[in-house]
């Protein structure tokens, strides 16, 4: 088991449910908490080349929240251009992705800052090439999870499924973070509430849409004192 008891593995119910935005707060929290701290983002696909460099928009996020840098080899392992499924794009671009080799980064990078995030890609199960997936990934860095619960209709049941995949690995769930996808969802408060009940782990804050990409606003609707 890993001994640091500050990292995190940051999933989420499904793709596009606001993983990087919760991570990007959960940083910005952490460093005005006095804490160095460095998000990492193994797997990146979707990339475009400036000045002779690949950026993706979640890796530069998560660059920007950090209060450590780090090289880009350490932060994304894996950074792929095509803006697909993982798997699909590592077969294309001839890339074949090795978990260790992301747990020998995280390694690294537990040298860099008190605290190191680690945000997954997609949901909990995603493919990594036919023989692998996220599960492996989370599995060989051992870290704690939060769950990024993307708060549309259906998203008991994604959260409840995940929750299950997280116990069936053998990790721990730390905690939640409901974030608003949908604005119009309706029972947004009872569904928050079941969730509340049905998650065994304690709920870090309910995130609004906001108007603007803020995380330093977004930093406080989380309560960090609740991760367990």
């Amino acid at each position: 088991m890993n001994e640091r008891t500050n990292d995190y593995f940051i999933t989420g119910t499904d793709t596009e449910i606001g993983k990087t935005f919760i991570t990007s707060a959960l940083l910005r929290a952490l460093g005005e908490a006095g804490k160095s701290t460095l998000g990492l983002k193994p797997i990146a696909s979707g990339a475009d080349e400036i000045n002779g460099v690949l950026h993706n928009e979640d890796v530069d996020s998560l660059v920007a929240a950090s209060t450590v840098k780090a090289p880009q080899e350490i932060v994304v392992p894996y950074l792929m251009r095509t803006p697909a499924a993982p798997h699909i794009v590592a077969a294309m671009e001839n890339v074949k992705m090795n978990v260790q080799h992301i747990a020998s980064c995280y390694q690294q990078a537990q040298h860099l800052a008190d605290v190191v995030l680690v945000e997954g890609v997609g949901g909990f199960c995603v493919p990594l090439d036919d023989e692998t997936s996220t599960v492996d990934l989370a599995q060989a860095l051992s870290l704690p999870v939060i769950l990024v619960v993307g708060m549309r209709l259906g998203c008991i049941n994604h959260a409840l499924l995940t929750a299950q995949a997280i116990a069936a690995s053998g990790l721990r769930l730390a905690g939640w973070v409901a974030n608003t996808v949908d604005t119009e969802m309706k029972f947004f408060e009872e569904n928050v509430q079941a969730l509340k009940q049905r998650l065994d782990a304690p709920c870090l804050g309910v995130m609004p849409r906001l108007a603007a990409v803020d995380i330093v606003q977004a930093s406080q609707y989380l309560d960090l004192n609740l991760l367990k």
